[in-house]
């Protein structure tokens, strides 16, 4: 099974893997395949945290048709992420690559496309 891995730690929010999904899908305005959550946490002692999270929504569809068209072999996201934090593989080799990382999370896709 296909799926993304994305590098929490270093995702800096520049939110170029939401607009590459909206421009290779065609979504309006207030359609996502993948949005960038922002948190905030304040510490106690004053200190600002604000982390970007990359979410694939319920209509990520790991880009399907565009890789099999042949047109390119990643998901649109993958490709314009500025950090290259995230990536796109099988199942067993994102798992592995995620034991690496500080902040991991992994997205599959089961539905039938």
């Amino acid at each position: 099974m296909k799926g993304l891995l994305f590098d929490t730690e270093y995702c800096t929010g520049c939110f170029s893997c939401t607009v590459a999904c909206k421009q290779e899908h065609d979504f309006d305005a207030d359609t996502w395949g993948i949005k960038v959550i922002e948190q905030i946490y304040t510490y106690p002692n004053g200190h600002v945290q604000v982390d970007y999270v990359p979410w694939p929504t319920n209509l990520c569809t790991l880009c399907a048709q565009r890789i099999s068209s042949g047109f390119d072999t990643r998901p649109a996201c993958v490709k314009a992420c500025q950090s290259a934090i995230i990536y796109y593989g099988e199942e067993e080799e994102l798992i592995e690559k995620a034991k690496e990382l500080k902040r991991p999370m992994l997205y599959f896709n089961n539905k039938k496309q």
